[in-house]
């Protein structure tokens, strides 16, 4: 790290459990991260900003104005724009020195596998199941660890899975093809804050994941119910019938 960088990140090197080995290990990371709407916008906002050296931004769609109510990486002035593009300028202005990489296409088949075994580390911060399912498999397939996180109307949560641990479960071990309809926040609605927690906290898991902190949410579910501002953590198993994990 240069003075500049030493000084930029020198908050975190504070912490004993980070320090220069872990701000390293962020910046030598490279972060797929699916979405660049309601989740992924604090997610990767706080990512560049800790130094994550190089983040790769999936998002087909454009900005509208329906989406400026709660996805903070966007603003008016960014309305018809790629979501990837307008995420784009919006990081490269909070920290110039990380690497951007933007796809503003929908990630299918071998482009999908290929992005996810080029990284250290995947977020999803998707709103269909369909993609869902799509990254849960080609992460275990590349052994790429995957960061999820969802919020609907006043509720959210976060788990992380990693394909190199015998014990962890998969996104299918959660929700099973065809166990549940998909829901959106364009038909059912969200409130503002509550993607900025939840993303965040996809964030904060990364961090943990890429530098070896703490304990991880592996084996966890953590559901918040901002109605209420309470947390539950539940425990996931692998289901031994799953056709992706289980194998």
């Amino acid at each position: 790290m240069n003075d500049d960088e030493l000084l930029r990140y020198s908050r975190h090197i504070m912490l004993p459990e980070l320090d220069v080995a872990g701000q390293e290990r962020l910046l030598a990371a490279r972060v797929l991260i699916v979405g660049l709407g309601g989740l992924g916008s604090p997610a990767a906002m706080y990512l560049a900003a800790a130094g994550v050296g190089t983040l790769v931004l999936v998002d087909n769609d454009q900005v509208d104005l329906s989406n400026l109510q709660r996805q903070i990486v966007h603003d008016t002035g960014s309305i018809g724009l790629d979501k990837v593009a307008s995420a784009a300028r919006t990081l490269s202005r909070l920290n110039p020195g990380i690497r951007l990489v933007t796809r503003a296409e929908r990630l299918e088949g071998e482009h999908l596998a290929a992005e996810i075994a080029a990284a250290d580390l995947v977020l999803d911060a998707t709103d269909n199941f369909r993609t869902r399912y799509a990254i849960n498999d080609a992460c275990w397939r590349a052994g790429t660890p995957l960061v999820s996180g969802a919020a609907i109307r006043w509720e959210g949560q976060v788990t992380a899975f990693d394909p190199l641990r015998p014990e962890s479960p998969c996104y299918r071990c959660l929700y099973p093809e065809g166990d549940d309809a998909a829901l959106n926040c364009a038909e059912n609605g969200v409130v503002a804050p509550l993607v900025g927690i939840i993303g965040a906290t996809q964030a904060l898991e990364a961090i943990k994941l890429i530098c070896g902190i703490g304990v991880s949410l592996v084996g966890y579910v953590l559901f918040f119910d901002s109605k209420w501002l309470e947390w539950r953590r539940l425990g996931l198993k692998r289901n031994p019938d799953c056709p992706i994990c289980a194998r």
